[in-house]
């Protein structure tokens, strides 16, 4: 790691803080940094910024409870800007929006996009909605025996496409189980963020594991 003194802050002695979503790896918002509230931010874990308007220091949080406790802060290759990846308390935005980033200046049709945590706000809607004619509707409607046996149904067929050596035809029934997957974490009220934690203590418990083995 290095030394903040290695950092360029710049002629008002601030430097840009990009800050993301542990989890999401969203941008939600990108502020300001000066050296005290940098080693603040890095003393008590969570984000503190320097307000150019106020011309003081800003706890993120202190007054919404909207607290950002950083898991990491990575300098660019010039040393002049910073990310600052953070597990948020609630929405990053003064507006109550989840980022600060939601205006689109330009967007190419060119490459559709697609994220798991789309899905599952679309799986949300559709559970909310019911629109009629949906097959995630009818799973929603018939329930958790319903969508516990097309989880079953499609486990076995990625076996089947997977001890068949079919590269393609795996792919497309991985998808479908993962689609049935996230059916069934919005019946039960699971988000992604709650399987990514989950992966991500398993991470450390198996690095754990792997040093002892080398010890």
């Amino acid at each position: 790691m290095i030394e903040i003194d290695k950092l360029k802050f710049d002629s008002n002695g601030l430097i840009p803080a990009v800050v993301t979503d542990f989890f999401s790896k969203k941008v939600l918002t990108v502020a300001y940094m000066n050296r005290e509230s940098l080693e603040t931010s890095i003393r008590e874990g969570k984000t503190c910024f320097w307000s150019r308007s106020r011309k003081c220091l800003w706890r993120k949080g202190e007054t919404s409870g909207n607290f950002q406790h950083i898991v990491s802060i990575i300098a660019d290759c010039d040393y002049d800007a910073l990310t600052v990846e953070v597990v948020k308390d609630g929405p990053a935005c003064h507006t109550g929006t989840d980022s600060c980033f939601n205006n689109y200046v330009y967007r190419s049709d060119g490459l559709p996009e697609f994220s798991f945590d789309g899905l599952y706000a679309l799986l949300q809607q559709r559970q909310t909605e019911k629109p009629e004619g949906s097959y995630t509707t009818y799973l929603f409607e018939q329930g958790i025996d319903k969508i516990l046996k097309k989880v079953g149904e499609e486990s076995t067929e990625v076996i089947v496409a997977g001890k068949g050596g079919e590269k393609a035809e795996t792919i497309y029934e991985i998808a479908d189980l993962a689609y049935h997957v996230m059916v069934l974490m919005v019946n039960m009220g699971i988000e992604p963020k709650d399987i990514v934690a989950e992966l991500a203590k398993r991470h450390v418990i198996d690095h754990k594991v792997k040093q002892q083995k080398m010890q």
